[in-house]
């Protein structure tokens, strides 16, 4: 064997550096994993229901305010799917 071979042998710590610079660039997004909230259907005779209860409460009710975020939230769900 020449005295030689040893500096053309690539040590092993150079082939892990190299090997994790490799999987730094990989593609995967872990986003992909996310999972869309479930959402509730109500069926009519509930939704009118509530329609009579919140047509009862003032513009500057906390529960209107709330009922509105809920519908942001719902639609975001929607577009989830």
């Amino acid at each position: 064997m020449k005295s030689n071979v040893r500096c053309w042998t690539p040590p092993a710590v150079g082939l892990l550096i190299a090997m994790l610079l490799l999987v730094g660039c990989a593609t995967v997004s872990s986003d992909a994993l996310a999972r869309c909230p479930p959402i509730v259907d109500y069926n009519p005779t509930d939704q009118a229901s509530a329609a009579v209860e919140v047509e009862t409460l003032s513009e500057t009710s906390m529960v209107v305010r709330m009922l509105s975020d809920y519908a942001v939230l719902r639609e975001q769900a929607r577009a989830c799917r």
